[in-house]
């Protein structure tokens, strides 16, 4: 009994015992955890309502003089033409020996860009100066003649007039001096006959040389060495009938074909600011030369002509252009209509009105605006923007009045 009683005693706890030494370093820890989560939780609860700035690319809006600039009345797209262009080719048929030229080279009038095989031509020189030669010495063979019978003439009429020879051999003398007298003629005139075909030789032979017709620049290399070349079609692939293309760059102008109901706006002497695709920064000054008087009914325009005032290396034939009919130029007492111009995507619709957004003190405000035409990528603005003000560009959908913006 007193053994069991003993074995009940062990088990009760005693509650006056001090804790375990191996726990006695955790409590800490705990306590850090427990104060760490409720900071986070402060934090959490007083950020909370806070929205994140949304990243945006912003432009600033700039000052626009309605004086310095005339204003567009038309705009049109056209091409760069040239008004002087030649395909150069040879007068004769024949085979290329030489060619002298190459893609983007300078030539001068009169400068030699090929030459053909010139053999035949040659052969046809030389047998008429051989002809021309033989010639001569046929005329002076019969000058040689006809002194003579000027002379035998001369002593005949002397023996006739001392009647010591009969009038028979008077009149055989007269008639030999005139038969000679002829044939010089005859040799003469072969000797210009022959002169003329020799120049003709020389012809032929010049026309196996291929030359510029005026000053250019060389767009087409057509003809290589070996080819045969014509100046007219001989039907299948193996004939060229060229040997280049020769452009006068000053010859250069503008085409642009104008929608027929626009073409009042146009007139001869206006003035146009062109601007190439290929440098859309480059604006550069011209005026109409000409409205071509005929329409195209399959198209419903009207081409106009328009000449470039500035001379310029990097304008090329059969570049895309753009262009503006401007205006008359305003008077000096007439007024100025100024306003402010931003990129053209910082204008959007926003529920039937037009609108930008504004960035002002890390937050997007949205202005109504009044705007006016668009030209080169940027928009004029009448109203609702000041110089220097900073528009949202290509604002999305979501953004809304008064959402905290970060300019990147």
């Amino acid at each position: 009994m007193n053994a069991s009683s003993d074995l009940l005693k062990e088990l009760r706890i005693d509650r006056s015992a001090p804790p375990p030494r191996a726990n006695r370093g955790r409590g800490p820890w705990i306590i850090a955890a427990v104060a760490a989560l409720g900071v986070a939780g402060v934090l959490a609860w007083s950020l909370r309502g806070q929205p994140v700035p949304v990243r945006v690319a912003a432009a600033e809006a700039v000052v626009e003089g309605g004086s310095a600039t005339a204003a567009s009345v038309l705009d049109a797209s056209g091409y760069v033409t040239a008004r002087r262009i030649a395909t150069v080719s040879s007068k004769i048929t024949g085979k290329v020996e030489q060619v002298l030229i190459e893609e983007g080279q300078a030539v001068r009038e009169g400068e030699v860009m090929a030459r053909l095989e010139a053999t035949d031509a040659s052969a046809q020189r030389d047998l008429a100066a051989a002809r021309l030669a033989a010639a001569r010495n046929e005329a002076t063979r019969a000058e040689a003649q006809r002194l003579l019978a000027e002379q035998t003439l001369a002593r005949t009429r002397d023996l006739a007039a001392r009647q010591l020879v009969a009038a028979a051999a008077l009149d055989q003398a007269q008639a030999e001096r005139d038969a000679l007298a002829a044939q010089q003629q005859a040799a003469q005139s072969n000797i210009r006959v022959a002169e003329e075909s020799l120049a003709l030789a020389e012809i032929g032979l010049d026309n196996t040389i291929v030359r510029a017709p005026f000053d250019g620049v060389v767009t087409v290399k057509a003809a290589q060495p070996g080819e045969m070349i014509s100046p007219i079609s001989a039907g299948g692939g193996f004939t060229r009938t060229g040997i280049g293309t020769v452009v006068d760059m000053d010859s250069l102008e503008i085409q642009v074909d104008v929608n027929e109901s626009f073409i009042g706006r146009v007139k001869a002497g206006q003035e146009v600011q062109a601007v190439l695709n290929a440098y859309p920064d480059w604006r550069i000054p011209a005026e109409v030369i000409a409205i071509v008087p005929t329409a195209d009914r399959s198209k419903a325009t009207v081409k106009v002509r328009i000449a470039l005032l500035e001379k310029d290396a990097r304008v090329v034939p059969d570049m895309g252009v753009r262009v503006s009919f401007l205006e008359q130029a305003r008077a000096a007492d007439a007024p100025v209509v100024a306003g402010v111009t931003v990129p053209s995507e910082a204008v959007v619709q926003r529920d039937g009105r037009t609108v930008a957004f504004i960035v002002r003190d890390g937050r997007a405000s949205q202005r109504e605006l009044e705007v006016a035409d668009a030209r080169d990528g940027r928009r004029r603005v009448s109203r609702g923007l000041a110089v220097g003000e900073q528009v949202v560009l290509s604002p999305s959908a979501e953004l809304q009045d008064g959402a905290a913006v970060v300019v990147q």
